[in-house]
C-alpha cells in the first residue's frame, strides 16, 4: 500500500511539474527560471499563423517581494490568458508593473488581459510607441495578426502603455531596478532595450531576433541596428540577454547571428550600389553568403526586402 500511494504522489507530482501551455505540437510552454528572478516563456520563434495562435514573442517576468513586473506579455487576448494562467503557475504574487518593448502588436496586445485581471496596473513604453499606436498602428497591427492568426477576438478595446519611459531613465518598481535605453532608430523608432539591473539580464526586444525574421519598415534602420548592436557588445557585459524572438542566451551567442546577417546584407547592398547596379543584382550572391540563416523562419520572402532596405538606406546616407 505504501508503495502504491508513493507512486501515484510520484504520479501527480511528474504531472504537476511538467504540466504547461499545450500549444499544437509546440510541446509544454511555460515560464522556466532564467536568471536569478527572471522567467521567460520562449515561443515559437516564427510569423504569427493559425496554428500557434498569434503566439511567438518572448513573454518575460521579473519577481519582486511584493509583486511581478511583465514583460511583452503576447499577441492577443486569447494568449495573454494563457500567458497569465503560466505566470500564475510559478508565483501567485499580483503583477505590479508592465513594459512593453515597441509598437508591434505582437509583443503588447496581451495588456488587456493582464488590464482586465488588474485594471490599475501600470503599463510602461517610450512615448513614441504610444503615440504611434494610438495614432493608427495598433489597427494596423490588428489587421496583420487577426489575418495570419484568426485568434484576435477579445483583443480590442486595446489597452494602451500609460506610463512613459525615456531614453536613460532609471525607474525603481519595488525594488526592483531598470535603466532604459531608447535607440533613436534600429528595429524601429518606438522601442525600449529594458536593462535589469538586479539580475544583469538585457532585454533587447526585436533589435535581435534569433532563427526568424521579421519585417523592417519605414521607422526602422538596418544600419542603426547594426550600430546598436555593436554599442551593445561593446559597453555592455550582462549575465543574459534575451531577444524579441528566439532564444535568450550569453552576449555573442545571442546578438552575433542577427548582428552578422544585417552586416552580410550591407556588404552585399553597398556593392551593388558602388557598382551602379540595383539591390537585386546581387541577390544571389548575398543568399549564397547567407547560407547558413536559410532556414531561419521567412528567410525566403524576407531576406531580399531587408537587402532592397539596405540598400536604400545606403542610398539615403550617400545623398545626405
Amino acid at each position: 500500500m505504501k508503495k502504491l500511494i508513493s507512486s501515484i504522489l510520484f504520479m501527480v507530482l511528474t504531472v504537476t511539474v511538467s504540466y504547461g501551455w499545450k500549444l499544437a505540437d509546440y510541446g509544454d510552454l511555460k515560464f522556466q527560471k532564467a536568471n536569478a528572478n527572471v522567467y521567460i516563456m520562449h515561443g515559437p520563434a516564427e510569423e504569427p499563423s493559425v496554428k500557434n495562435q498569434g503566439f511567438m514573442n518572448n513573454p518575460a517576468f521579473i519577481e519582486s517581494k511584493n509583486g511581478l513586473i511583465v514583460i511583452d506579455p503576447g499577441g492577443n487576448y486569447n494568449v495573454g490568458k494563457k500567458v497569465l494562467e503560466e505566470i500564475e503557475k510559478v508565483s501567485k504574487k499580483p503583477i505590479i508593473a508592465v513594459m512593453n518593448t515597441h509598437k508591434h502588436g505582437d509583443h503588447w496586445f496581451a495588456n488587456v488581459a493582464i488590464a482586465k485581471k488588474y485594471p490599475k496596473v501600470p503599463i510602461y513604453a517610450h512615448p513614441n510607441m504610444i503615440k504611434e499606436v494610438k495614432a493608427g498602428e495598433a489597427d494596423k497591427w490588428y489587421g496583420i495578426l487577426d489575418r495570419l492568426s484568426h485568434n484576435l477576438k477579445g483583443t480590442k478595446p486595446y489597452k494602451f502603455p500609460n506610463h512613459e519611459l525615456k531614453d536613460g531613465q532609471k525607474i525603481d518598481i519595488d525594488g526592483q531596478k531598470f535603466l532604459i535605453h531608447h535607440p533613436k532608430k534600429a528595429h524601429t523608432d518606438t522601442d525600449i532595450i529594458i536593462e535589469h539591473l538586479n539580475s544583469s539580464t538585457i532585454f533587447l526586444g526585436d533589435n535581435v531576433m534569433k532563427n526568424r525574421f521579421g519585417g523592417f519598415d519605414e521607422s526602422s534602420s538596418i544600419l542603426g541596428n547594426i550600430a546598436l548592436l555593436e554599442n551593445i557588445k561593446k559597453d555592455t557585459n550582462a549575465k543574459l540577454y534575451v531577444p524579441g524572438h528566439g532564444p535568450s542566451g550569453k552576449k555573442d551567442e545571442t546578438i552575433d547571428p542577427f548582428l552578422n546577417y544585417m552586416k552580410i546584407l550591407v556588404k552585399y547592398a553597398q556593392k551593388a550600389y558602388d557598382n551602379d547596379e540595383e539591390y537585386y543584382t546581387v541577390k544571389p550572391e548575398a543568399i549564397k553568403a547567407l547560407s547558413a540563416y536559410k532556414n531561419w523562419d521567412a528567410f525566403d520572402h524576407q531576406m531580399g526586402k531587408h537587402l532592397n532596405k539596405a540598400y536604400r538606406e545606403i542610398e539615403a546616407k550617400d545623398m545626405e
